[in-house]
C-alpha cells in the first residue's frame, strides 16, 4: 500500500499506483477530495501533455499546486489518465 501524506494527514492511499519518472500516480478515486482545491496552473510535458494542478488544503494550511494530473494525456502517457501525483513536501511511501 502506498500513501501520500501532507501536514499530518493521509491524502491518498492505494495499492495501484503507476510510477512515471519517479512519481507515484494515484488513482483519482484514491485521493481524498476534501483536500483538493482547483488551481489555474498548467504546465506542458513534451511526451505526457498538459498537466493541470490542485492545491492542497489540510486543516487550514495550503500547499499551492502540490498535486497534478493529466486530463488528456498523450497516447504514450495513457497510463497516467485519471491519476494524481504529488510533490512540494508531500511524502509518498
Amino acid at each position: 500500500m502506498v500513501e501520500a501524506r501532507w501536514n499530518g494527514a493521509v491524502i491518498a492511499r492505494s495499492d495501484d499506483t503507476v510510477v512515471v519518472e519517479g512519481n507515484h500516480y494515484f488513482p483519482a478515486n484514491s485521493v481524498d477530495p476534501s483536500v483538493l482545491r482547483p488551481s489555474a496552473t498548467t504546465s506542458v510535458c513534451p511526451w505526457k501533455g498538459t498537466a493541470h494542478y490542485y492545491s492542497l488544503d489540510v486543516d487550514g494550511a495550503e500547499n499551492a499546486d502540490a498535486a497534478w494530473f493529466y486530463p488528456d494525456p498523450k497516447p504514450e502517457a495513457e497510463a497516467v489518465r485519471d491519476r494524481v501525483a504529488f510533490w512540494k513536501g508531500v511524502t509518498v511511501s
